[in-house]
């Protein structure tokens, strides 16, 4: 059987240098130096609206008042950086600064963008939060955590019916109150109209003239665990080093212009320092996707594929499915999607091998030949990129080769190997958290990570790094026996695709693994009832529970022992909490939020106590 045939991409980093100490600890850095890089994200700005100023930077649908989005609204490089001054000018007259930064509470939009665009300008640090912790949260704990650790001197929200009850609650009196839209009962604001006809002076070419590589960009709070939020401090020298390191890693960013058509969200690193700090960098045009992929909004994404043409895109696993599910039968999709892209690239979770092949089969189907799937390894701390896979024949696990400049140590913790970070593209630390700080960076000032690697071939480092589960997930049996929790895991989402969304792992100081099981939409394919039906109607449907039991006995016959065999599994019909942080916004789920707040549970589904357990080979309902 011949080789499948890629669309040609060439790759930068392909060798790496590997010192072992006789402690077993391992150092890892590429073998191409790395090259010059802007000093400030900012000089990108002005090179593009001095060299393409009618070039799209960034572009969004227009909201109509039924809710529907209707025709492209486009910001030039010419008006961003116009914007970008004007705003500054406001910012900068109101004593904003890195200890009064401005808050950003908004969705991906234009105004969101001109406004990080501005305070970069005039060296205000700025933080686009998390719309889920104003919108979705019942508490807004995690938001009042932000605004007193940060101490903002103003916070802005372009959309005050979405926002206003947040921003209510949570802002203080004497903090300044921003928004495009509406209004908020009991409370004075300034609207976003009036930023943009402030006069510029010279005081905003000095205000940028003062910026430099350690001047802080934003912060960007990680996910919190069982603890709250950390702000990570990112700077301009850190964003442009790792946009640097991306572009020697992937060449193909630079060959022409990127275009990205993209929902990612910008107070996520992946949406927000990766994918923004490309266009930015290269000079590229990225096109707002208010789609998401939840069966609500997916068609809003695949409206957009069918009109603009990507040359690289990105999307997380549950989008890439949905997409490889609409081009067997959209044939406007596929032929556009397909036409101009480069590159297709997945992060936040593993990608299930049915959903790679079906994203294969209609490309060759298509074009004649596949497009490469670029994935890897990195942390809100590292920029975000870290480590990438140098080759198109990529498999599910596979990390590959750290970018130029970036030092990797691979440290031995118990049965498993941590990979840390040190280079010009790691965060200098977390805002106003000492403690934090002191426990995230080694003796030699490496970031600790806490993901675990194995190597793909020891004897052949160059074919790169594999992912090998979480270090803090991992524990062991009542009998002494260590789980490893990411590679089973990842086992029984690839097994139960495309029905598993994801599987929370069991069983610490018990005799037995178990596994509990958030599922996809999909789930719903397995039965007949009416869309009408709850999350828990479909899951005590004896079809529903005949597949689950036929994935658990496939699991256990594959099992080599008690450490890989689930011996006993429910199913979740309660969605996962965003107040208890079991998931993010990109929808991944926090395994050891999950295990903290459903401990009764845990330990109900290992001593028998609760009804509703699947066992291998038996019959039973499996709801909880």
């Amino acid at each position: 059987m011949s080789a499948p045939k890629y669309r040609a991409m060439r790759y930068g980093i392909t060798s790496v240098q590997v010192q072992t100490r006789d402690n077993g600890v391992q150092y890892v850095l590429a073998d191409v130096p790395l090259g010059d890089y802007p000093r400030r994200m900012t000089d990108k700005l002005l090179h593009w609206a001095r060299v393409t100023p009618e070039r799209t930077y960034v572009a969004r649908r227009k909201r109509l008042r039924d809710g529907s989005t209707g025709d492209w609204e486009h910001l030039t490089y010419a008006q961003a950086l116009t914007a970008a001054r004007r705003i500054g000018q406001a910012l900068l007259d109101r004593g904003l600064s890195v200890d009064k930064p401005v808050l950003i509470l908004s969705e991906n939009s234009l105004e969101h963008a001109m406004m990080a665009l501005a305070c970069m300008m005039v060296g205000v640090a700025h933080c686009p939060v998390s719309p889920a912790y104003s919108t979705v949260s019942k508490d807004y704990d995690k938001l009042k955590h932000i605004i007193r650790t940060l101490t903002p001197g103003m916070v802005m929200a372009v959309d005050a019916d979405r926002y206003g009850a947040a921003m209510k609650a949570c802002v203080p009196e004497d903090v300044e109150i921003l928004l495009g839209n509406g209004h908020i009962e009991g409370r004075t604001h300034t609207r976003f109209a009036d930023l943009l006809e402030t006069t510029d002076t010279p005081a905003v070419d000095a205000a940028l003239q003062a910026t430099g590589p350690d001047t802080v960009v934003k912060f960007l709070f990680t996910s919190g665990s069982t603890n709250m939020p950390k702000g990570v401090v990112n700077t301009h020298g850190m964003w442009c080093a790792n946009q640097q390191q991306m572009l020697q890693s992937m060449p193909v960013l630079a060959e022409s212009p990127p275009v990205l058509v993209d929902w990612l969200p910008w107070n996520h690193t992946f949406g927000g320092n990766h994918n923004v700090g490309l266009t930015l960098y290269h000079g590229g045009s990225i096109y707002i996707d208010d789609g998401k992929p939840v069966p609500a909004l997916m068609h809003e994404t695949l409206r957009n594929l069918r009109e603009v043409a990507p040359t690289i895109y990105f999307n997380v696993p549950t989008g890439l499915e949905a997409i490889a599910n609409a081009m067997h039968t959209d044939d406007v999709l596929r032929r556009n999607l397909l036409s101009k892209v480069r590159m297709f690239f997945y992060s936040g979770a593993a990608l299930a091998q049915p959903i790679w092949d079906s994203l294969h089969a209609s490309q060759e189907r298509e074009v004649g030949e596949r497009i490469v799937m670029g994935t890897g390894l990195g942390m809100t701390e590292t920029g975000p990129f870290g480590i990438f896979v140098p080759r198109p024949e990529v498999e599910s696990g596979d990390l590959g080769l750290p970018g130029a400049g970036l030092q990797l140590k691979l440290v031995p913790v118990g049965d498993k190997v941590e990979v840390r970070y040190k280079g010009p593209n790691v965060t200098p630390g977390y805002w106003r958290a000492p403690e934090a700080n002191a426990d995230s960076f080694d003796e030699e000032g490496f970031l600790k990570s806490g993901d675990a690697v194995v190597w793909r071939d020891p004897k052949q480092p160059n074919l790169g790094l594999r992912f090998n589960g979480r270090i803090a997930e991992d524990f062991k049996l009542a009998t002494g026996t260590f789980v490893s929790v990411g590679p089973l895991r990842g086992r029984i989402i690839a097994s139960g695709a495309p029905y598993v969304q994801d599987a929370v792992i069991t069983g610490l100081n018990m005799k037995e693994v178990g596994a509990m099981l958030f599922t996809t939409p999909r789930v719903r394919e397995l039965c007949d009832l009416p869309a009408s039906a709850t999350l828990s109607e479909v899951l005590q449907h004896p079809k529903v529970i005949a597949y689950f039991q036929q994935l658990l006995n496939t699991l256990a016959a594959q099992a080599t022992g008690s450490a890989n065999r689930v011996a006993r599994m429910v199913l979740l019909s309660e969605p996962p909490s965003i107040d208890k942080g079991e998931v993010t916004d990109k929808g991944s789920i926090n395994q050891r939020a999950v295990l903290k707040h459903r401990d009764a549970l845990v330990q109900a589904l290992h001593d028998g106590s609760v009804t509703g357990i699947l066992t291998p080979t038996a019959s039973s309902s499996l709801l909880r």
